[in-house]
């Protein structure tokens, strides 16, 4: 639900399963209260604690009279109270575990605070009530029917030194086998249960297993549900244990699964990670905030130069200080690196830029320009987003004034439209800060803007930015709907691709974040489709809780999911205890069935670790700024060579002449195959990106159509910017499961001519 509104649970029981009496003793009996709140009156003296408590809520008093005890009663709203041992009242609603009445004379206890009144007498309740039908519930027994898929195994012994199961749910007032059950099937675990009552465990049968515990006496679960008296929610240190039947998730383990490689040594620690045009990946690192004090802030790597680190590695420059900020591809004919915020005072409204130059193998000379005088943002932004609109202007969304400073919600345009200040406030990115910062943006094919930000996600007008539509709120963990999706809490979040004719509903996928307090991790990923009619979130489980992950769009249509922690926070010192393995997300499989276990790690890549595609179909996995003192700082730069190069293949090759695609154009390639054939061949497009703190900005991956004749084949471009808005793609071709090298391809121009921007003196355009 969203702020300031409750989720409101009923739990209705079934008729078959009451037991309603409407016996009542009405003889007169000495040491009764008659000076009592209408409707309230004697209604009989009934044995307690034959199979348990008969009225759950206690108040003890020295000095107690039924009146007093009618009152304690009435003011908590019960229509139900009793008088035991003298001194005791309870109260409740009805009586429960299968109340039986008593002789009036087996109640023969004087109050505390009036001898001639009686209250009870041991085991015995002198019951008062508003009404004389009084409803009896049995005694409470294991749900076994009513509950879905689950199956009721039996009674649980708690571990002794932790739970068996990692994720409690606290009912306190409206626990029961269907609320905590459904709870635990909506998150993908397959065993739960109920204990003390109130509580309400999810996990797995290999928690069972693992916690090395076993059944005990069905007796032993003798509490009553705190939801539903006439069910059993466990008992003390025992769990009314369930095992889900149902469909569940299916995580595939492959026999080829790929394999991480150390890549080359490295000069810097990097926040920012970039594939330029050039082939050439530049990293952006904090500088004025660095421990290094050698560092100059920027850096270019060489990938064909790797084995000679003194020839790899080009030193470049910034002037302010981009710990933290963001960062984009241009559309114009460039293809420059726009860098936006930083970390504190002028470098939190800097503007960088720069144009990848040079070859593999040859050095360029372009270096990152940058004037704060000549050119800033309107506001001071850490930890922004930038997103290229259909207009081909860029939006740069969110972020606080500097480090942990008053939020910045609200909206600006690069290159900057005349007229004073025309930055458009957001109040849902002001009421969520700071969880929302790095907001997830995504064009969708409709034109609008699609963002997530902290745990909610909201369709707005590319244009204005008024809100179109506002989604459901994101589930989280299954005991905390307070989980967040972005930086604090931070995930990922990527595209499903797009394939011609571009007509299905678009899918976001979001994988990983954390919830408040301890920073549990999240174990799920969600889906949603914002353009169809109701849409909501699909969660599926990931086999292990991941914060701060990295998703790669792969040119087969898979998201590469690694890097990250398995609990804690975004930001130095919150996470020490890094997520080593690597996933394969497929969007073509089933749902639950999408995600496939692969290689692990050495290499912790904690806070500020980044990973990208590389032009050969590997990913660049690099950073790791944890600063914690448990980590190390990070400077090993690795790949992960995906199952698709690890199958002893040949890759295929291709030949393009025209790379500046106008939208629908038809745009001819000549292939080279090795294992099949044109009509098994596919064509991807993965759009320009950038990647920093788990958010890739730019990220979209596309499928057009094509045709071909013998090894000659021509594809169609996108339709239109709101399919492809306009910029840079890397083009490659798969032979069966197998991508090729990627060629540049531009498609849709430079319609806002960003290219002839910004005309001052201390840069350089390459026009549009």
């Amino acid at each position: 639900m969203g702020p300031s509104l409750l989720r409101l649970w009923q739990y209705l029981l079934p008729l078959s399963c009451l037991f309603v009496s409407t016996r009542a003793q009405t003889g007169g009996v000495t040491g009764i209260a008659t000076d009592l709140p209408k409707p309230w009156a004697y209604v009989g003296c009934f044995v307690d604690n034959a199979f348990g408590r008969v009225l759950s809520t206690e108040i003890d008093d020295a000095s107690l009279t039924m009146e007093v005890c009618v009152a304690d009663c009435a003011a908590q709203n019960f229509t139900i109270a009793g008088g035991e041992f003298g001194t005791q009242c309870f109260c409740g609603n009805e009586l429960i575990e299968d109340a039986t009445t008593a002789p009036n004379s087996d109640c023969n206890m004087a109050c505390g605070g009036n001898a001639t009144q009686a209250c009870g007498a041991g085991n015995r309740l002198s019951v008062y009530s508003t009404s004389k039908t009084i409803t009896i519930l049995p005694v409470p027994v294991p749900q076994n029917s009513s509950i879905s898929s689950w199956s009721y195994q039996g009674c649980l012994a708690e571990a002794t030194n932790a739970r068996v199961f990692p994720w409690e749910i606290d009912n306190t007032n409206n626990n029961s086998a269907p609320a905590c059950l459904d709870q635990c099937a909506a998150f993908g675990y397959t065993a739960g249960g109920m204990e003390f009552g109130f509580q309400c465990f999810c996990g797995d049968v290999s928690d069972v297993t693992a916690a090395g515990v076993s059944l005990q006496p069905a007796s032993d679960c003798n509490l009553p549900c705190s939801g539903d008296p006439i069910h059993l929610c466990g008992g003390g240190n025992r769990i009314t244990y369930y095992v889900w039947t149902g469909p569940t998730h299916v995580w595939h383990t492959p026999e080829v699964t790929g394999q991480y490689e150390f890549f080359v040594p490295g000069v810097v620690v990097p926040l920012i990670a970039t594939l330029g045009i050039n082939n050439k990946v530049t990293f952006l690192e904090k500088s004025g905030t660095s421990e290094f004090a050698n560092s100059t802030g920027a850096y270019e790597l060489d990938l064909s130069l790797v084995s000679d680190f003194s020839a790899t590695w080009r030193t470049m420059h910034v002037k302010s200080d981009v710990f933290c900020s963001g960062s984009v591809i241009l559309p114009d004919i460039g293809a420059r690196q726009l860098n936006v915020g930083g970390w504190s005072l002028d470098s939190t409204q800097g503007v960088r830029l720069y144009t990848p130059d040079g070859s593999p193998g040859v050095n360029g000379t372009n270096d990152w320009e940058e004037n704060f005088e000549e050119l800033h943002l309107q506001k001071q932004r850490w930890y922004p987003t930038a997103a290229v609109l259909p207009n081909g202007t860029v939006m740069v969304i969110g972020g606080e004034t500097g480090s942990n400073g008053p939020p910045e919600p609200n909206v600006e345009i690069l290159p900057t439209p005349a007229g004073g200040d025309t930055t458009i406030f957001l109040d849902w990115l002001n009421r969520t800060d700071p969880n929302n910062l790095y907001p997830f943006v995504f064009v969708l094919p409709s034109g609008h803007l699609f963002v997530v930000y902290y745990n909610e996600a909201r369709i707005i007008d590319a244009g204005t930015f008024d809100t179109i539509q506002t989604m459901p709120n994101i589930p989280a963990a299954v005991n905390d709907f307070l989980g967040g999706r972005t930086y604090p809490m931070e995930g990922a979040s990527v595209m499903f691709p797009l394939a011609a004719p571009y007509t299905d509903p678009v899918t976001v996928l979001v994988c990983g974040g954390s919830c408040p307090g301890a920073g549990i991790a999240l174990d799920n990923c969600v889906t949603i489709q914002p353009e169809v009619e109701n849409p909501t979130w699909a969660l599926e489980r990931m086999p292990s809780p991941r914060v701060m992950p990295n998703l790669v769009a792969l040119p087969d249509g898979t998201v590469l999911i690694l890097n990250g922690a398995v609990q804690g926070f975004a930001g130095f010192g919150l996470a020490n205890d890094p997520n080593l393995g690597a996933l394969l997300y497929d969007p073509s499989m089933p749902f639950n069935q999408r995600i496939s276990i692969l290689n692990s790690t050495i290499v912790a890549r904690l806070y500020h670790s980044e990973a990208i595609l590389l032009p050969d179909g590997r990913v660049l996995v690099s950073g790791s700024d944890p600063e914690s003192g448990i980590q190390p700082e990070e400077f090993r730069i690795e790949v992960y060579i995906p199952p698709y190069l690890s199958q002893g293949l040949t890759q295929p090759s291709f030949t393009i002449t025209n790379t500046d695609w106008a939208y629908n154009s038809q745009n001819t390639i000549t292939v080279t195959l090795h294992q099949g054939t044109t009509s098994t061949m596919k064509v991807s497009l993965i759009g320009a990106t950038s990647s920093t703190h788990g958010n890739a900005m730019g990220t979209r991956t596309l499928f057009p159509a094509f045709t071909c004749e013998g090894n000659t084949c021509t594809i169609t471009a996108p339709p239109n910017s709101f399919v492809s808005p306009p910029g840079w793609h890397q083009l490659f071709i798969l032979d069966g499961p197998t991508p090729s090298h990627s060629a540049w391809v531009r498609i849709g121009g430079d319609p806002a001519e960003i290219g002839n921007w910004p005309d001052f003196p201390d840069f350089t355009v390459p026009g549009v």
